[in-house]
């Protein structure tokens, strides 16, 4: 077997990313592709996208990249979805938000709070005489870390946000788009047929 074949065979993490026109319905229907699957969706986030009433999701999963593949093919089936593009982690600039909630007085009475943000790139962004709640902004491995960090100071509550993630060697879709436009003047987007075509109009 090629080393290609071996890596392509290779559980990773992978970011979908999926520009659509119409979300109404179209989540559930996402979800319902990988749920078949018996694929867990670690990470969903929507939001608007550089286009004008273009919405983009971001869909983290661990898988191979055959399946990957297979997946975005059967995402561009929907009838809104204009494009879907997958990426690895080196591919990609990504980051998630956290926040924390700890006691005030237990924070005051053990720990610096100055050195604890200075050391863990996080903020306050709430301080009551009950509780203070942290902010901070990375990769899972550094949000994670202040959890362990606060844990001992009797960490309250904990929440993190979906992965935002932009894709490093692209000009954005709304560029393709245009491209695409004027070498294919007046047809739409059809089902992926560049999907496995490298170096094409619509490789980001």
């Amino acid at each position: 077997m090629s080393n290609s074949n071996i890596e392509n065979n290779q559980q990773q993490e992978f970011t979908i990313t999926v520009y659509t026109e119409n979300q109404i319905g179209l989540l559930n229907r996402i979800a319902i592709i990988f749920s078949r699957r018996k694929i867990n969706i670690e990470s969903l986030n929507v939001s608007p996208s550089e286009i004008e009433h273009i919405h983009r999701f971001n869909i983290v999963i661990t898988e191979t990249e055959e399946v990957v593949r297979k997946l975005a093919r059967q995402i561009e089936k929907q009838v809104e979805v204009l494009k879907v593009y997958f990426n690895t982690n080196e591919d990609i600039i990504w980051q998630e938000l956290a926040l924390y909630k700890v006691p005030t007085d237990t924070i005051a009475e053990k720990v610096s709070v100055e050195r604890l943000l200075r050391e863990n790139g996080a903020r306050a962004v709430v301080i009551r005489k009950d509780y203070t709640v942290f902010e901070t902004t990375g990769h899972r491995e550094e949000t994670d870390k202040l959890i362990e960090v606060l844990q001992p100071y009797g960490l309250i509550e904990f929440v993190r946000s979906a992965r935002v993630a932009i894709i490093k060697d692209s000009e954005g879709f709304n560029a393709k788009l245009r491209e695409f436009e004027r070498e294919k003047p007046g047809q739409d987007v059809i089902e992926n047929e560049y999907l496995d075509s490298e170096k094409n109009v619509f490789t980001m």
